[in-house]
């Protein structure tokens, strides 16, 4: 969470704000609800003008890492790219 005027900003492990300035109580409830689950989720990522699907690896204030995804295949090939913290653009949870 981050101060803002009287309240708080909820903001997830990917820096990406979740509210506007709400109280305290109402922060963490939403940060509770949030969880963690969906760093787990597929995301994708735009390299050399399409999307790649990738998944999250770490995640840090240091910045992100992605590999393309591999669906649990021991023989494939490990790619993994580098992004900055907050989460750029070039990074969203899966579209279906």
């Amino acid at each position: 969470m981050r101060p803002e005027a009287d309240g708080f900003v909820v903001i997830d492990l990917l820096g990406r704000e979740l509210s506007g300035p709400t109280d305290w109580f109402s922060a963490e409830e939403l940060l509770e609800s949030t969880g963690i689950g969906y760093l787990a989720d597929p995301f994708e990522m735009l390299h050399n003008g399409s999307w790649v699907r990738v998944r999250l690896t770490e995640v840090s204030p240091d910045g992100i890492r992605v590999k393309n995804e591999d669906w649990g295949d021991m023989n494939a090939d490990f790619i993994e790219h580098r992004l900055p913290f907050p989460m750029p653009d070039s990074l969203r949870p899966l579209q279906r």
